[in-house]
Parts: C-alpha cells; structure tokens; sequence
C-alpha cells in the first residue's frame, strides 16, 4: 500500500487530542521526543491510542513504539495540500 502522505506535502492540523479510529493525527513519538510522527489511529488501549502508518511494510508506528498517550497527540489532519509538480 502507498502512503498517504508523501515528501513534499503540506496539511493543515487541527489542534486536538480528541480524536478517533481512522483519523491521520501529528503527535510526539514516544520514543523521540523532539520527532513529530504523522500516522493514522488505528484503536484505543487503556486510555493511550495505537497508531500505525499506511505502509505497514516500511512504516515505524506503534508496532514499534508502543501506544501514544494523548497528551503526545497535537492535532488531527484536516486537509492536505498537495504540490503542482512532485518529483518522484
């Protein structure tokens, strides 16, 4: 599966914590703090969320780092911009 989102995309992020299964969100990545990992909310566990990407094959998520606690989360993607050209 291709990702989502690609290099070179803007989004527009809505300042939540509130959020749902299926929504893409932007939060801090457990285990890197200072890395804003973007991924889609896959389900609830014990108040935290699982996170995974949309290419499972390459993607580093909560398969990888466990669930994310809500504080972590900075909002959710409303709407992506994508570039008139893309070099790929």
């Amino acid at each position: 599966m291709e990702p989502t989102l690609k290099s070179g995309d803007w989004w527009l992020v809505r300042k939540t914590q509130q959020v749902k299964p299926g929504q893409i969100v932007a939060f801090w990545e457990p285990d890197r703090i200072d890395l804003l990992a973007v991924k889609r909310v896959h389900h609830e566990v014990a108040g935290s969320w699982w996170m995974l990407g949309d290419n499972p094959q390459t993607s580093i998520d909560s398969r990888s780092f466990g669930p994310v606690h809500g504080r972590q989360i900075v909002g959710r993607l409303l709407f992506r911009f994508r570039p008139l050209f893309r070099k790929s």
